[in-house]
C-alpha cells in the first residue's frame, strides 16, 4: 500500500496529538485486546516521553507511534492494524535506536506477533513477569541484544 507519511516528535512536556494517539491505541485494543491502559496513564506517560508519530497526508491521521522514555525504554508502540507489514513499525523502533544506546520494551506474553516482531529486529527475552498488566496479565521484558551490528543502520535507514 503506497501511502503518503510523514513523521513528526512531539518532545516531553507535550500533548500534541495525544487524542489521535488515543485514538488509535483505543481502536488497537478494541480489536486486538492490546494495549489495555487507562485514559489518565496514557496521557501522563505520553507527556513525559518523547513521542514519535507517524501522519498520513494529507488526511493528518495518526497510524503509528512510539512513546520512548529518555532511557530508551519503549513504553507504547502501535501501527494501526492496515499500515502493519509495511515497515513502519521498524521505522519508529528505529527511531528509540537513533537516540538511545539501549533499547527494552514489555510484551504481553500473549501477544505473540508482537514478540516475534521484537525478536524479528533482535529484541531477545530477558526475563518473563507474571502479573504485570493491571489486568494479571504477564509480559515479557525485551531488550535489543548485544549483537547491533548493522541493526542501528538497517533501522534508521529507512526513517521519514
Amino acid at each position: 500500500m503506497s501511502v503518503n507519511v510523514e513523521r513528526r516528535v512531539v518532545s516531553p512536556g507535550s500533548a500534541d496529538l495525544v487524542e489521535d494517539a488515543w485514538d488509535l491505541k483505543e481502536r488497537i485494543r478494541r480489536n486486538e485486546d492490546v494495549l489495555k491502559q487507562r485514559k489518565g496513564f496514557f496521557t501522563n506517560a505520553y507527556r513525559r516521553s518523547t513521542v514519535h508519530l507517524l501522519v498520513r497526508s494529507p488526511k493528518g491521521e495518526v497510524i503509528g507511534f512510539a512513546a520512548v522514555r529518555r532511557d530508551g525504554y519503549l513504553l507504547f508502540l502501535a501501527v494501526a492494524e492496515e499500515f502493519r507489514g509495511e515497515g513502519f513499525g521498524a521505522d519508529l523502533v528505529g527511531a528509540a535506536v537513533e537516540d538511545h544506546d539501549t533499547v527494552s520494551c514489555h510484551a504481553r506474553t500473549t501477544n505473540d506477533d508482537a514478540v516475534r516482531f521484537y525478536e524479528h529486529l533482535g529484541f531477545e527475552v530477558e526475563r518473563r513477569v507474571e502479573n504485570y498488566y493491571e489486568d494479571g496479565g504477564g509480559a515479557y521484558y525485551l531488550t535489543l541484544g548485544d549483537d547491533r551490528s548493522g541493526l542501528k543502520e538497517r533501522l534508521t535507514s529507512h526513517l521519514f
